[in-house]
């Protein structure tokens, strides 16, 4: 009885050894016959975590495609690309700010996105027309997914406590220095407590600077072609001294205060900020900050604002297999689908009307 117990637990040992065995093979033949392509882009919380949501959506509609995401900070961005690209190594697939196009087509970091799979006419159609910036001698190198603009963020705390209506931000440039006054707070000794208005131009305040304020104080930041800057003027010099007249002249905030802009609105110890829209997304997850978000405040009746945006683009290198599967992955993330999860967890704005025009994204207070 002993001995045929024991032959039967070697019959179970021999065949669960070979079912094991062939599933491992079976593994293996599966994995060697996906394509592995790799994406890269800086690193930000919610945008990294979107693009692992996103990659696990697309590799489901896709099994034969593996996707691996690699972010790097953004001050060594550039310099990563600048060594792997030409090597032939580093991503297929790679995000990249609209305004270093030309640095990376002149570099060859970039190829032309096929037309067969990426008619021109249908970007045109299908996308807002600021699309257009990533069109280089009649060919498109890049596709964004989203738009940023800027805003004025306020903390309805800190207007409470000041005996500011919390629902209504200021509405012009004196307006906002008047509540940025009413606002900030000093200690005893001096030593600023609270900024009225953050004043950090390393964010996105030099943004405000060049492309809102100079036209608001009526010039213009380029020439016609974009090629020069020209606000060597009066203009200029109005919009950089109402920036510096907020540290100086009305001390309603300080330049690295609590380490920078964005630190110290999270700890809500700066009442109001001027950022860009991709900060929602954060701003949402912090359980006891309390804000609003509207349009950057006027002057001399002069509404306006700042579109920028980060596209995706195929690099040089990247062909056959690969470059059909980054195909398909470009197309994935400038689909209307993926448009609406960018917009929900991170709140930068859809690069197609037929996301951005939905009822419910206009009707909503923050978009």
């Amino acid at each position: 009885m002993k001995r045929y117990l024991l032959s039967q637990s070697v019959k179970k040992i021999l065949l669960w050894s070979l079912v094991l065995v062939f599933v491992l093979a079976f593994v293996a033949m599966v994995s060697a016959e996906k394509v592995e392509i790799t994406y890269w882009q800086y690193f930000y919380e919610t945008k990294k975590d979107t693009i692992d949501v996103l990659i696990d959506l697309f590799e489901k509609e896709n099994p034969d495609i593996m996707v691996n995401q690699v972010t790097f900070p953004y001050e060594d961005y550039n310099v990563k690309v600048a060594a792997s690209v030409p090597a032939g190594v580093g991503p297929n697939v790679v995000n990249l700010y609209y305004g270093w196009l030309p640095l990376y087509i002149n570099a060859d970091y970039l190829q032309a996105l096929p037309e067969d799979a990426f008619n021109p006419e249908m970007i045109e159609k299908d996308f807002f027309p600021l699309v257009s910036a990533a069109k280089v001698d009649g060919k498109y190198y890049a596709l964004p997914t989203a738009v940023r603009s800027l805003a004025l963020i306020w903390n309805k705390d800190l207007f409470k406590k000041a005996g500011l209506d919390p629902e209504i931000p200021p509405q012009t440039l004196d307006e906002l220095v008047e509540y940025a006054q009413k606002l900030t707070v000093y200690d005893k000794a001096g030593n600023l407590v609270e900024e009225g208005l953050t004043a950090e131009l390393r964010g996105q305040l030099h943004h405000w600077v060049r492309e809102i304020l100079i036209r608001q104080f009526g010039g213009k930041p380029y020439s016609d072609d974009n090629r020069k800057v020209t606000y060597n003027d009066q203009s200029g010099y109005d919009a950089l001294t109402f920036i510096t007249d907020l540290t100086e002249k009305y001390k309603v905030g300080q330049p690295g205060f609590l380490t920078d802009d964005v630190t110290a609105f999270k700890a809500g110890k700066a009442a109001m900020t001027v950022d860009g829209s991709f900060r929602i997304g954060t701003l949402d997850k912090l359980e006891n900050l309390s804000y609003g978000i509207a349009e950057v405040p006027s002057h001399h009746g002069i509404k306006s604002n700042f579109a920028s945006f980060w596209a995706n683009g195929i690099t040089s290198f990247t062909e056959g297999e690969q470059l059909e599967a980054s195909i398909k992955f470009l197309k994935f993330l400038t689909s209307d689908s993926t448009m609406e999860l960018w917009l929900k967890n991170i709140g930068e704005l859809p690069a197609k009307p037929s996301v951005a025009f939905k009822e419910e994204n206009i009707n909503d207070p923050k978009y």
